[in-house]
């Protein structure tokens, strides 16, 4: 597993603290924003050079570790469409 310490960085003078992959202004939550919106990790590489596949993999071992400890609300069951 990836040791996300060595990829996610937050610095107060870059997006106000918001946890970055090192060495660019790309958040966490633009990363995972990008992948809802359904952006492919080819994509991804693509239009940010800077990217590596650690440092992808980097973001989601931190989002685990900041939730995996979280309570979770149950959720309504779902309804047949």
């Amino acid at each position: 597993m990836v040791k996300w310490e060595e990829y996610i960085v937050s610095d107060p003078a870059v997006l106000l603290g918001k946890p970055c992959i090192k060495g660019t202004r790309l958040s966490v939550e633009f990363i995972v924003k990008m992948y809802a919106s359904g952006w492919t990790e080819q994509m991804m590489f693509e239009n940010y050079r800077r990217l590596t596949p650690e440092s992808l993999r980097a973001v989601f071992a931190f989002i685990e570790e900041c939730i995996k400890d979280v309570a979770l609300f149950e959720l309504p069951p779902a309804t047949a469409a």
